[in-house]
């Protein structure tokens, strides 16, 4: 009778062993995280363009006979980088999961964790705590390499100014929270092509157009767009005829990221990979 149980016993604790769990799911999708070179490259390319492209830019304005120009702030010309990491993280959002439609390894990953949605959830958490320590290092330094720039013609400004330290972490959440929007856009449309391209015309394209309407027109709506929720956290749309309050725009853009995350997760639910 010994003999009849202890195989039994053996596979429950197999079993026990094996089980998903959350934390389970999380270190799984941090492995395939940390594993993809894209992954690696797309964080480096984001620092560079927060730390480098806003150092070039602010050294220019600091050259500028009259200074900076009206409505750039030392603050938001440090920061100027961000609009094109927020590029380099939103693809990094979309592949993190369309890559895995494009290969066939959603299959394996869905047939691993069978209820779906835990996976999704684990994707977003890795991707949301990597990306927001990486770029709140490179929002800070940004700021501190500005500002050293921005030193020599007395233009500099502090960390303690009003609004400073807000700018800075808010990049740093703007970022992250603009690529679990492209994550959640990778998840819905399940192409990569699709949904890079939907990220680069919501963030970059739409609001350009929009120069070329009436104020009339776009004094309505153009506040609630996602680049100008975030320029408003950073100070950077202050030109902005009705701009909502910074911690309430960032409230609409993580409203609008819950939107897209609870609809994909719906579609990841019902529709097969």
């Amino acid at each position: 009778m010994t003999d009849t149980l202890a195989p039994v016993s053996a596979t429950s604790s197999a079993r026990t062993r094996l089980r998903v769990t959350g934390p389970r799911v999380v270190l799984s999708e941090w492995t395939k995280f940390r594993s993809l070179r894209s992954t690696v490259y797309t964080l480096l390319m984001a620092v560079v363009f927060m730390i480098g492209l806003g150092a070039l830019i602010t050294a220019i304005a600091a050259n500028q006979p009259g200074g900076l120009e009206p409505g750039q702030s030392p603050i938001s010309t440090s920061l100027s980088g961000i609009f094109f990491a927020q590029l380099a993280i939103g693809v990094l959002g979309v592949l993190l999961i369309s890559g895995e439609y494009s290969t066939g390894m959603i299959r394996s990953s869905l047939t691993v964790v069978p209820r779906r949605l835990p996976m999704l959830w684990g994707k977003l958490a890795v991707f949301a705590g990597v990306v927001l320590l990486t770029m709140l290092v490179a929002s800070f330094t940004a700021f501190f390499v500005g500002q050293a720039l921005l030193s020599g013609q007395h233009l500099d400004a502090s960390l303690t100014d009003p609004g400073a330290l807000r700018a800075v972490v808010g990049a740093a959440l703007y970022v992250t929270v603009a690529g679990m929007t492209a994550l959640a856009l990778g998840a819905l449309l399940r192409n990569t092509a699709a949904a890079i391209t939907t990220f680069v015309a919501v963030f970059f394209v739409v609001p350009t157009l929009t120069l070329l309407l009436p104020a009339s027109l776009t004094d309505h709506f153009v506040q609630y767009l996602p680049s100008n929720l975030g320029g408003v956290l950073t100070g950077g749309s202050s030109g902005l005829a009705h701009a909502l309050a910074p911690w309430t725009g960032f409230g609409v853009l993580c409203g609008y990221a819950a939107v897209l995350i609870g609809i994909a997760a719906w579609r990841l639910r019902r529709v097969d990979a």
